[in-house]
């Protein structure tokens, strides 16, 4: 009955992505203000532990002032799952977690923030109260309703100069 009760709990969750020490990350993108001018440098890799670093600079110059990382996905069939979980660390700092229903450049992504601290934490979004944006502007649209995902990422932009680290375990999806 014990391991029945496991099997049922690990079931509750769908793994999006769980970084390992000898994980490729190269399907991990970054992409920066620079494709709109803007100076800001990051970058990916992973740490001794296996976790995903994702580091760098935000300059304001030349209307600057974000940077991201993303990831291609095809995870269907979510309609069961009502969260996105992320567990990470890092240099406190304010964050976006953002999915999108469509692989399209040009669709808009569905956002929400969240606060990092030094210590390892699990943050649980509500996937209905993820709300769309377009290049840093908010939309007149529903928020997030799919039962798909094509894409998941974590950006950084809070409209200031800093230097910012963000230390990822796992992302998940909890019924």
């Amino acid at each position: 009955m014990f391991c029945l009760i496991i099997t049922t709990a690990m079931a509750q969750n769908f793994t999006i992505y769980d970084f390992e020490p000898d994980k490729n990350i190269k399907d991990w993108d970054i992409v920066n203000d620079g494709v709109m001018g803007g100076l800001s440098q990051s970058s990916i890799h992973l740490s001794e532990d296996g976790n995903a670093v994702f580091s760098g600079k935000i300059s304001l110059e030349n209307n600057g002032g974000f940077a991201s990382v993303r990831h291609q996905t095809t995870i269907k069939n979510i309609h069961d799952y009502s969260h996105v979980n992320i567990r990470v660390k890092g240099k406190p700092s304010t964050y976006q977690f953002r999915i999108k229903k469509s692989g399209e450049e040009e669709a808009p992504s569905y956002v929400q923030e969240f606060k990092v601290t030094p210590e390892w934490q699990t943050i649980q979004l509500k996937l209905s109260s993820f709300y769309p944006r377009y290049r840093g502007r908010n939309l007149n649209l529903p928020n997030f309703e799919a039962d798909v995902i094509r894409e998941v990422a974590f950006l950084i932009g809070n409209k200031k100069e800093e230097e910012f680290q963000l230390e990822i375990d796992k992302v998940y999806l909890t019924k």
